[in-house]
């Protein structure tokens, strides 16, 4: 479509940022307020659907109500009459969308991904905290600036678009892949559709492809019910398995299954990144990636270990268990260490034989004492004197047989 010089009398075009199936972004400076601005003209063949423009006055309404930072702000719109156009006009994000991104790079290193996303995340979780659904998350619609932070695009156009009377072929064929499967059974949609939507951007993000080709809704329809992306994991070896499997969750084919918030899916993302798995320990059994991906070989270099010994691949920490604290395993005692009960029983033996032979001196040297004591209380002193002879005697006597019972039980 030919571009007007002027739009509105306000909006001096200075060049073309964008040409999609619905509409043509321009880049316009205000006059009014003297900033550049986005434009977004939206194709002729829209203003002829009446039951499309009140919607999209209404969900343009509701859009230019979402001020935040990861939200591209709605300024103005309305109609034309020179141009015989509606009009939306928006905040300009000098820099690239993450279509452009991965149309460059093919696609991004974990740490730029996990970021985007969770940008992505804080702006959807203040749309829907707000009513808002935004029924389009694709790369296209996420705007990365020259300074790194990411907005989110074109927020009530994808409602009023579907909701209206005329279909929409090059859009929705090229949104497809994107679409969750509520979606495409034509079912309304919610922020978990959004979630999904983020979740297979994610997928792409960090493998450069979709989880699911398709070139009609009814292929990618069958395809969501019947197959299961390939794992991440394997696309992209820098991908952690935990981080595969907070992206399988987001893109479950069940609403249920995936995050109940953009909040919670940027907390299971960044937590994937760390190597906190999105299960915890008493989560059902998943079915994760094709049954192609069950069995595989080990490359030779892998294999120097015995192979008669079942090797246990240790899994990654729950989100529940990366809390608790390690549990304390005591130190196995060397194998020699093992091999002595005998000896240590041969010399529990011998000690005690040593305290029962202490035991019975004592008692024989505290009856000789008894002994002199009642002779001494009892008896004259030529008595005493002829008594401590013979109590001299028998001392002599118990000591030597003191001392043949220990040396009897200490050999």
């Amino acid at each position: 479509m030919a571009a007007p010089s002027v739009i509105n009398g306000r909006y001096r075009v200075e060049g073309r940022l964008g040409v999609g199936g619905m509409s043509t972004v321009l880049l316009a400076l205000d006059e009014r307020l003297e900033r550049h601005v986005a434009v977004k003209l939206l194709a002729e063949h829209l203003a002829d659907d009446p039951t499309f423009v009140s919607r999209f006055r209404r969900e343009a309404l509701s859009a230019a109500r979402l001020v935040h930072p990861n939200i591209v702000q709605v300024f103005d719109s309305g109609f034309d009459e020179s141009a015989h156009q509606h009009f939306i006009v928006m905040e300009y994000v000098p820099g690239q969308s993450c279509a452009e991104i991965l149309r460059d790079r093919g696609h991004l290193d974990v740490e730029q991904a996990v970021d985007i996303v969770s940008q992505a995340c804080r702006g959807l979780d203040y749309a829907h905290r707000n009513g808002v659904v935004h029924r389009d998350v694709k790369p296209g619609n996420l705007l990365v600036s020259e300074s790194g932070v990411v907005k989110l695009a074109d927020f009530g156009i994808a409602r009023a678009t579907g909701q209206s009377s005329i279909t929409q072929v090059g859009s929705v064929l090229g949104t497809a892949a994107y679409l969750s499967p509520e979606q495409a059974r034509g079912e309304e949609a919610g922020p978990q559709a959004d979630l999904y939507s983020l979740g297979v951007v994610t997928y792409q993000l960090l493998s450069g492809r979709l989880p699911y080709e398709a070139n009609s809704l009814s292929e990618l329809a069958l395809k969501q019910q019947r197959e299961s992306p390939i794992p991440l994991q394997r696309i992209n070896p820098n991908v952690r398995l935990t981080l595969s499997e907070a992206v399988a969750v987001t893109i479950s084919v069940v609403p249920e299954e995936r995050p109940r918030s953009a909040g919670e899916l940027a907390e299971l993302i960044s937590d994937g990144a760390a190597g906190i798995s999105p299960w915890a320990d008493d989560a059902p059994t998943r079915h994760m990636g094709t049954s192609s991906a069950a069995t595989r070989v080990l490359p030779a270099k892998d294999r120097n270990y015995p192979t008669q010994e079942t090797m246990v691949v240790a899994q990654a920490p729950s989100r529940a268990a990366a809390a608790r604290p390690p549990r304390t395993v005591p130190a196995r005692r060397p194998a020699a260490q093992q091999t002595e009960p005998v000896r240590a029983e041969q010399r529990g033996g011998r000690s005690t034989a040593r305290r029962v032979a202490w035991l019975f001196a004592l008692l024989v040297v505290i009856a000789v004492i008894v002994v002199v004591v009642v002779l001494a209380m009892h008896q004259s002193s030529s008595s005493i004197v002829q008594d401590k002879r013979v109590v001299a005697n028998d001392w002599r006597s118990a000591v030597n047989q003191v001392q043949q019972i220990i040396s009897k039980y200490t050999k």
